[in-house]
Parts: C-alpha cells; structure tokens; sequence
C-alpha cells in the first residue's frame, strides 16, 4: 500500500488581509495545510473554509504559544496597517518579528518568509537596489528595517533561513477601498467628485497575483535566505495618468486635480530595481497592468457590496 504524501505546513501571520487572504488561497490551491495567526477575525469576503485560524498579537510572545508547533514555511505579513499609533507600529512590526524568530529559531523551518516594506528606502534615490543603506524617518519605515537587519543578522550568525521581500503598491481584487486604486475606481463607478493632488508623482504599482508567485517561489529557493528582494514592476506610472485611464475606462467620475497638496519631502519618482528577483528566484513581471486594471474594475462593478 502506498503511503500518501505528507501535506506541506504553512503559518502565515496576518492571513487576514488583503495579501495573507490571497495567499493562503494559492496554498490551498497546491494542496498546502494553512494555519493562520492574525489580530482579527477575517472579513466575509476573504474568510477562507480551509484555514486554520487563530488570533493573538504577535508583539505578545505569551499570545504566541497558540502557534508554538511544526510548520515547514511562515511568512510574515503581520502588523498594524494603521501607522498614526507609533508605539503599536513598533512593537506589531519589529518586536512581533523578533518573536516570531524566538520560537522558530528552535524549530526546523525551511523557511521565514518576512515582508518588509519599499518604505525603508524612503529617503534613498529611485530605482532602489537592495544593498542600498536606508536610514527612514517614519516609525513605520524604521519599524520595517529594523526587522529587516535582525533576519539578515539571524541568517548570517544562526543561519536561520529567513528571506525579506521589500513590496511596492499593490493592488487587486478584495482589497480595502482605503487604497489608491480600489479607491479611484469606486469614485468612478458611483460618479464621485474625488479630490487628488497634481499627480505628478511616479509610482510602481503590481497586480496580487504576481506578488504571490514571488512569495511562493521565495519561500521554495535555497538562493533566497539570507536575501532582501524588492517586488514590483520595475515600471514607475504617473499617478494622473492612472487616474486618467481608470476614469477614460469607466467614463464617470470627477478627479479634482490639485485639490491635494503634494507633501514636501514626498518623493516625485518612487520605484525599485527588480533584477536581483530574477536573478534568485527567477521571477519577472508580467506587463499586465492594463488587463489587471479591467478585472479589478469588473470586480468592483459586481462586488462594492462586499467592499
């Protein structure tokens, strides 16, 4: 009789937002046993019947002991997205990373997978490469690279297999209407009047998907550990021109320029340096922005109640 294949164990913090919901998702979809820690329960529309889910602040090790168990991958996307609370930011990002390691620094894990942030290269010039110094001035930048520099330090004296990816804007179906794109596309669909600045920024926006290949195949290189990766599409875009396209796409709405001043250390050209990712895991992005633009304005048309 033929024994059946152990199923692949995956704990990701923070399962519960808009980048762990999606991920979990794809694991499920190779068959994985998904285990979840977050701070709160799932919204409806990204609870996922399959995952195992548990809660608890990971900034308390004691909140910890629920997760204390054998799991082959975790990836980190844990955190408070709200950043006016300096000292919750702090401890959700940087804190709960380290104890996040405590405990998995006695298990054989074959990879840490944690997401950082393009924020910790907030004062450093465009396209950003990786072996940049980055010294951010926010408390979330800080937070973000101050875990960064623990999990390289952890790899180099420990060899504790972590990999940190350094993400960009990302955008796709099920997220939250406080982000840009979602955003700009549901003041279209309702033919709002919505303020914005001059747009004149550049920014790097990527599809979900693509973010989650990169996840997957991080978590499975050798070449990874020890590594920063920056994800993105490599490909800065004018905020107006995005503005414009969405609005020419779905032929309502009213963007008032100007309305929003642009601030003044806010950097006009923003974008990373993407050939360290195909180097490591072989990974490039696809130029879907236009045809991503389409099915998240679909969605948002058959879906807002769900928003």
């Amino acid at each position: 009789m033929v024994k059946s294949k152990k199923k692949v164990e995956i704990l990701i913090i923070g399962a519960t937002g808009f980048l762990g919901y999606h991920l979990a998702k794809k694991c499920l979809k190779l068959k994985w046993n998904v285990t979840s820690f977050s701070l709160h329960k799932p919204k409806k529309k990204r609870f996922l019947k399959k995952v195992k889910y548990f809660f608890g602040d990971i900034s308390n090790r004691k909140k910890l002991k629920k997760i204390d168990k054998n799991f082959e991958y975790v990836v980190n996307l844990g955190g408070y997205v709200d950043h006016i609370n300096k000292k919750k930011t702090y401890k959700s990002h940087y804190i709960g990373c380290k104890n996040l390691v405590k405990i998995f620094e006695k298990k054989k894990i074959k990879s840490f997978l944690h997401i950082g942030s393009s924020s910790e290269y907030e004062n450093n010039q465009s396209p950003h490469t990786e072996n940049q110094t980055c010294n951010p001035k926010s408390i979330y930048g800080h937070a973000k690279n101050m875990a960064t520099k623990y999990l390289i330090k952890k790899f180099k004296k420990n060899n504790f297999p972590s990999s940190v990816i350094r993400l960009y804007q990302v955008f796709g179906i099920k997220q939250d209407l406080n982000r840009i794109i979602p955003f700009i596309i549901q003041s279209c669909i309702d033919d709002k009047s919505f303020p914005c600045s001059e747009g004149t920024q550049s920014r790097d926006f990527i599809e979900v998907g693509q973010v989650i290949n990169a996840f997957v195949k991080t978590i499975k290189s050798e070449n990874a550990k020890g590594e920063i990766i920056n994800i993105g599409s490599g490909q800065p875009i004018k905020i107006k021109y995005l503005i414009k396209k969405i609005y020419k796409l779905i032929k309502k709405g009213n963007p008032q320029f100007g309305k929003i001043k642009i601030r003044k250390n806010e950097k006009k050209i923003f974008y990373p340096n993407i050939k360290k990712a195909k180097k490591l895991i072989n990974w490039v992005p696809k130029k879907n922005f236009h045809q991503a633009i389409i099915k998240q304005i679909k969605f948002q048309k058959h879906n807002d109640k769900q928003l």
